[in-house]
């Protein structure tokens, strides 16, 4: 596995709800690690620089290496709790992991060559369906992003996963079928009328107009 970043942390000799009101008090973060057929450890965070961390984005598909002492933990984060107001977080569950491990991560989409696009450069509309895709990937080799080159697609087409280039090593957690990542849509703003159009249109409008005085003139009649 490759060099994670570290997480600093302390074991909690007590849990429940009160020692973790106790903990945020303090400027810590409870937390648990769990799986790989291991006992849960009950471990804590300074929140300051876990809140560094998640700033930094992709928190929940980033592998991190938990050092408990001497101990350190190669983990997953897969659930965060935020606080609903301060919207910090108020608990972290982290998963063991190795290098062989095969874990569920969302992966951000990133589309490319947007500007030369065939179908936008004729006014379409990219419509993202999904911004992110759940993959199943090797934990030592968590993929950025699904990248996806749009230079070839027109209006009307839709671009599929099955079109998209994956990672060596990973699939999409849907298999049952060939799921939509984007569409490029046709323009929803109307075109401007032309001249012959408008003058059309007026004459019509002159012609109800006509009509609608005879009509009053035959009822006063």
């Amino acid at each position: 596995m490759s060099e994670n970043a570290v997480l600093i942390a302390e074991t909690r000799d007590r849990v429940g709800k009160g020692t973790s009101r106790a903990l945020r008090r303090d400027g810590r973060t409870p937390a648990v690690i769990y799986g790989d057929k291991k006992d849960p450890i009950s471990i804590s965070l300074e929140t300051k620089e876990l809140v560094k961390t998640i700033n930094h984005g992709g928190f929940l598909s980033t592998v991190f290496t938990v050092q408990v002492g001497s101990t350190k933990h190669n983990v997953l984060p897969r659930d965060m709790q935020l606080h609903p107001i301060k919207d910090t977080p108020v608990h972290v569950d982290f998963l063991r992991v190795s290098a062989k491990s095969q874990i569920a991560v969302m992966v951000a989409v990133r589309f490319l060559n947007e500007e030369e696009c065939v179908g936008l450069k004729r006014g379409g509309v990219l419509n993202i369906v999904r911004h992110e895709v759940e993959m199943m990937v090797p934990a030592g080799n968590i993929p950025e992003a699904l990248e996806i080159d749009l230079l070839n697609f027109d209006i009307g087409d839709s671009v599929h996963i099955s079109e998209v280039t994956l990672p060596a090593g990973t699939q999409p957690t849907i298999t049952d079928r060939d799921f939509t990542i984007a569409t490029i849509a046709a323009p929803t703003v109307e075109p401007e009328p032309s001249d012959e159009e408008e003058g059309a249109e007026a004459g019509e409008a002159d012609a109800d107009a006509e009509d609608t005085g005879e009509e009053a003139e035959s009822s006063e009649d």
